[in-house]
């Protein structure tokens, strides 16, 4: 269905026929586009539909090919993110690292799109640069360690500094790419808060998000890309008929079928992450998958490097598989069977410039290596097979990894662990900036090879929670606190204990100690 457009008032934005061309790749194909003062619009599609390529013209970061940008009446054509700017069209990207400046603290970061503006003054001393920091992350109401560098902290932590910095250019036209994949339910609350307020005051928000509940809350108005074309424009309420629009055809539901507990294969007991942190007591068992879901700076992510020997327990045993087990390096860790794939995909799991065959095969080459030489026929039957299995989409197994969507990207960093056949399988937001159909294939993908290993999966995100486990574990302040089996519990029974925890939680910190390494391929 398509909205009736000729009632509408004057738009704050409106595109006409925008068209954008790659090679022979048409990204957009005469796209018709208005967002109205005051107006929240998802835009939705698929992996590869073309969002990311409307936003950056958007922004300013590309120029169209073809077709009419107007902003409040005026026709644009930007040179530059900061041209957009002073029209007041302000974009915070999907790739959260994109947005940061590494090696500068949280505070430079925070004030870093006003000391780049030409009226910026050339010297900044660093009281004022404190307290303009402190402002602006006040705006979102954030209590985090302004003086410690960026990459103390995490990605949810990071996604926060990126869009107060943005909320204090004062947009016109706010636009979120994927605000809410590494926030918790509760953080994204906060989120959503946020727009309404903006809203009041008149700012048009272009807000894309794979995550549904996302949309059913901000949104009125739905657009749908595909395949680089306008699709349709729907009401918010129309949310099934415009999912169904952007993928071609209905998604397919399947009942949910908890997996009984096998062997003990992993446990943790009386674990602190650091000395100042509780103890705890995690266990994994074969056949399961398990979620760990908690706020904002809960320890999620700490308790998955403690598995893998990315750090240090500061107390407690581990086991694996009824034995004593001290991983001291992410290289034990995989020889043991004990696999983790990283929730900052482009920095963790990737490697610039690898094809799909290296990425698959990186951790497991001597399995293809002769005298010292990869048997690459061997290497390519085996990569082509679990592209297949996998349902990657890509032109070629050569092909490098930039040059697939997000959604397959995350198929081929779990496919690389399943390649190895793990024992035990972390999985850090593997559903992080993914459309709903590679979502459900890498659910499904999950739970029919979850067979002889013991699965771990971080989700802040407490549906994905509910879709995968087969049980849920709840942490606050670095450790378990809270599990229950998935077949007795509901999405209101974990909202409210999440809610329990961000009572009794500390305020948002950095993580308690740093990692030997943040490398994990």
């Amino acid at each position: 269905m398509t909205l009736p457009m000729a009632a509408l008032p004057e738009p704050l934005v409106r595109v006409r026929g925008l068209s954008k061309t790659f090679a022979a790749n048409h990204a957009l194909d005469q796209v018709d586009l208005q967002i109205l003062p005051g107006e929240v619009v998802a835009l939705l599609g698929a992996n590869g539909a073309g969002k990311s390529t409307l936003v950056k013209i958007l922004a300013g970061s590309q120029p169209h090919d073809a077709g009419e940008l107007w902003v409040q009446g005026r026709l644009q054509r930007f040179s530059s993110p900061l041209a957009a700017r002073r029209v007041g069209i302000v974009a915070v990207h999907q790739h959260v690292n994109d947005g940061i400046a590494p090696g500068l603290s949280v505070a430079e970061n925070l004030v870093l799109d006003e000391l780049c503006l030409p009226q910026a003054r050339w010297w900044v001393s660093r009281k004022r640069l404190a307290a303009r920091a402190a402002v602006i992350a006040a705006g979102l109401e954030l209590d985090l360690p302004l003086h410690e560098p960026i990459e103390r902290l995490g990605q949810a932590e990071r996604q926060l500094v990126i869009l107060a910095r943005a909320l204090a250019l004062q947009p016109r036209l706010l636009i979120l790419d994927e605000p809410t994949a590494a926030l918790s339910d509760t953080e994204a609350q906060r989120l959503f808060a946020l727009i309404d307020r903006l809203r009041e005051r008149g700012v048009a928000i272009l807000y894309i998000s794979h995550r549904l509940s996302d949309l059913q809350r901000v949104a009125q108005r739905l657009v749908v890309l595909r395949d680089g074309r306008l699709a349709g424009e729907f009401a918010a309420t129309q949310l099934p008929e415009a999912i169904q629009a952007m993928l071609g055809e209905a998604i397919e539901t399947r009942p949910f079928v908890p997996r009984a507990p096998g062997r003990e294969v992993l446990s943790l007991r009386g674990a602190r992450v650091a000395a100042h942190t509780p103890p705890f007591d995690l266990t994994l068992h074969e056949h399961q998958v398990v979620a760990i879901t908690g706020l904002l700076g809960a320890g999620k992510s700490e308790i998955a490097e403690l598995l893998f020997g990315l750090r240090r327990p500061a107390s407690g045993t581990l086991h694996l598989d009824g034995v004593a087990w001290n991983p001291d390096s992410p290289r034990q860790a995989v020889r043991s069977g004990v696999f983790y794939a990283a929730e900052d995909r482009a920095n963790g799991s990737l490697v610039p410039g690898f094809s799909v065959r290296k990425t698959l095969t990186l951790p497991f080459l001597e399995r293809f290596t002769r005298a010292g030489f990869i048997n690459a026929r061997a290497e390519a039957a085996s990569v082509e097979e679990h592209v297949t299995a996998l349902g990657i989409k890509t032109a070629g197994i050569d092909l490098p990894m930039e040059a697939l969507s997000g959604g397959n990207q995350q198929k081929v960093i779990l496919g690389r662990w399943l390649l190895g056949g793990a024992r035990v399988l972390i999985l850090d937001e593997p559903f992080q900036g993914v459309d709903v159909r590679a979502r459900r294939d890498i659910g499904q993908l999950l739970r029919e090879s979850a067979e002889g290993r013991a699965t771990l999966v971080i989700c802040a995100d407490i549906d994905e929670a509910l879709d995968i486990a087969d049980h849920i574990l709840v942490v606050r302040n670095f450790a378990v606190v809270a599990q229950y089996p998935r077949a007795e519990l509901s999405r209101a029974a974990l909202v409210a204990q999440l809610a329990r925890s961000e009572a009794e939680a500390p305020p948002v910190v950095a993580s308690p100690t740093s990692p030997r390494s943040t490398a994990s391929v």
